[in-house]
């Protein structure tokens, strides 16, 4: 939770001027000028170098949002990876999409080469996930979209502040989303955020968090014009002042990640039987997690075993992997015929071998080196009981 590592003053500050100036906490009470989300808005879409940003409650309404943005409707197929949190999937079927799953690769994202061959004419959009902190092989994937004509979506909800090829994640689509939640990078608590170049679909994914409100400036909001329905997604200001104030620190945290990732995996990349997830442009890592894989299943579940007796917990992979991976969701695909019935891992195989034989190694902002030195000697020990 690297973030949340650094919530101090500066948030505490941002939020008492919320009330020490009167200001109510619901964003569209206030001019602009006053607002606490729209000044988060304005400051992150300078900080990423986009036309649009719209902050929202969570990732899973920015992803949402961002479908009906690109007007994904019934029966459409929509392309995303076996490796992901499941709200990506889930919020492709509240469109009432079709999900469909690409193999993930070493780099524990999407597969290009298997992403050409799940293309059909029924696909509307593909979402590539910067799991871990880690950029996808976005030349591939964004050839391989603009070749067949199809909108891509990033789904940077875990990777606020990484780059690829020198531009930031969830820019390099046509829209993007990111989460602000209490492990994130950047945290407002709750919160994410929606980011794009593309006039029309700012407008859209704005309106439909907002209840179809256009925010007409030649009307009062009582009065607002609409075109579309939509939901209630709308990011409070105690949470774009925190967001506020985390902004500042971002490029701090991503600093300090990268450098402390890169200590840890220097003190074990000597060891024999691992295997390091390949990293497509390990510049533009956010370096909140290191993985690497085991030689089988049972290594991966037994080191995971012995680093908790070590007081030391892993990062999704082992622990959480059921929340992850989508050879483990029964219960969401159980209603498409493609997937009705059938041994969900073994639709994927390639991804389970490697998910199984992961480990994911939490890397934090204020470890100092005694704290990695510690870490790395407590992985040296394992694997040395294990092998």
């Amino acid at each position: 939770m690297p973030g949340a590592e650094l919530i101090g003053k500066e948030e505490l500050d941002e939020i008492k001027d919320v009330f020490d100036k009167g200001r109510i906490l619901y964003r569209y009470g206030l001019p602009e000028s006053r607002s606490k989300v729209r000044q988060f808005e304005k400051e992150f879409q300078r900080k990423l170098n986009v036309k649009y940003a719209h902050a929202v409650t969570n990732g899973t309404s920015a992803l949402l949002a961002a479908l009906r943005a690109l007007d994904i409707k019934p029966s459409d197929e929509v392309i995303t990876q076996s490796f992901t949190f499941i709200a990506t999937v889930e919020a492709i079927i509240e469109r009432g999409a079709v999900p469909v799953i690409t193999e993930v690769n070493t780099t524990l994202n999407m597969d290009p080469g298997d992403l050409e061959s799940k293309i059909t004419p029924a696909t509307k959009a593909i979402i590539p996930v910067h799991m871990a902190g880690a950029p996808a092989q976005m030349d591939e994937i964004m050839s391989i979209a603009r070749e067949h004509g199809i909108l891509v979506l990033e789904d940077a909800a875990q990777a606020v502040g990484g780059t690829y090829q020198g531009k930031y994640l969830g820019t390099i689509g046509d829209i993007g989303i990111f989460s602000f939640d209490y492990g994130k990078p950047l945290t407002t608590g709750e919160g994410g955020m929606i980011v794009t170049n593309d006039e029309s679909l700012f407008f859209t994914a704005r309106a439909y968090s907002d209840h179809g409100h256009e925010q007409n400036p030649n009307l009062p909001r009582g009065r607002d014009t609409r075109q579309i329905s939509g939901l209630n997604f709308r990011m409070m200001e105690l949470e774009g002042a925190i967001g506020l104030a985390q902004l500042k620190k971002l490029d701090y945290i991503v600093k300090r990640l990268r450098e402390n990732n890169k200590k840890a995996k220097e003190g074990i990349e000597d060891l024999p039987g691992i295997e390091f997830r390949e990293i497509p442009d390990p510049d533009g890592e956010v370096g909140d997690s290191l993985i690497f894989f085991l030689e089988n299943r049972e290594a991966a579940e037994k080191f995971a075993e012995l680093f908790r007796k070590k007081g030391y917990n892993t990062k999704n992979l082992p622990d959480a992997i059921d929340w992850h991976f989508s050879g483990t969701w029964d219960h969401i695909f159980r209603n498409y015929s493609k997937y009705k019935g059938k041994d969900l891992e073994r639709l994927w195989k390639k991804s389970a071998n490697l998910l199984r034989r992961a480990i994911a190694i939490p890397i934090l902002v204020k470890m100092n080196d005694n704290d990695i030195n510690k870490l790395t000697n407590t992985v040296r020990e394992i694997l040395k009981k294990i092998s």
